[in-house]
């Protein structure tokens, strides 16, 4: 079976997807920013689950975890990320400059320095895989305005993930984007379309099939191929 990395595990979307690796039984492993996160997660998972504590943004931290683990990592997927700053200070015309900073800090920048901490694991499994929570929010065909470092974020993410796909190609590791649609959670609110449960789902069934011929693509939570 399987063994799964998830950043951001402690809620919303991926602690949904914990529970659905868990229940296909795979051996699943996630990071939390605290040691009181990773106990509470550790005691709704249970048996199978493995806590990480780093910060997504602390690159010693994060080095220092992924040296601690020899054995190999079939999948990692890059959830961790945040909203960024009050709507009323995220548009062209009134920044939050510190908070647009934060947010390119999390979502752009701490999920390629995840996954080059995690690689040498990466490349000690038969089939190594990256998957990258962006957004519906990073289509470039999509003019709004509104939460503009969240948007930015994610749209550059995207082409990271799409640069590191390249590069890792030729060792056989795919990488892929995904976008989860709007869902209920802390971020995405009670009034989301989708139940996390089910984007979990989806999005662990990407994973699992995710390889070469596909590699650097942006995907659906369902799967399909969609714009950047």
């Amino acid at each position: 079976m399987p063994t799964i990395l998830i950043t951001g595990v402690n809620r919303g979307i991926g602690l949904a997807i914990a529970e659905a690796a868990l229940a296909r039984g795979w051996t699943v492993e996630g990071s939390c920013r605290s040691q009181a996160q990773a106990d509470a997660v550790s005691l709704i998972l249970g048996h199978g689950f493995e806590a990480h504590v780093f910060d997504v943004t602390d690159h010693a931290q994060l080095a220092e975890i992924a040296a601690s683990r020899t054995g190999p990592l079939d999948i990692l997927i890059n959830n961790a990320g945040i909203i960024g700053p009050d709507p009323e200070n995220q548009n062209a015309l009134s920044m939050d400059f510190a908070g647009f900073r934060q947010t390119l800090e999390v979502n752009t920048l701490a999920p390629l320095a995840v996954a080059q901490a995690f690689l040498p694991r990466l490349r000690r499994a038969e089939n190594g895989r990256i998957l990258t929570i962006s957004s519906q929010m990073a289509w470039m065909g999509y003019a709004k305005s509104d939460r503009l470092a969240y948007r930015a974020s994610k749209a550059a993410v995207n082409k990271v993930m799409q640069c590191l796909a390249t590069d890792l190609e030729p060792e056989g590791i795919a990488v892929g984007i995904v976008d989860p649609g709007w869902v209920r959670t802390d971020m995405g609110g009670d009034g989301a379309d989708l139940p996390a449960s089910e984007v979990a789902n989806g999005i662990v069934d990407l994973a699992e099939n995710l390889d070469l011929t596909r590699t650097g693509r942006f995907f659906r939570w369902t799967g399909e191929e969609r714009e950047f």
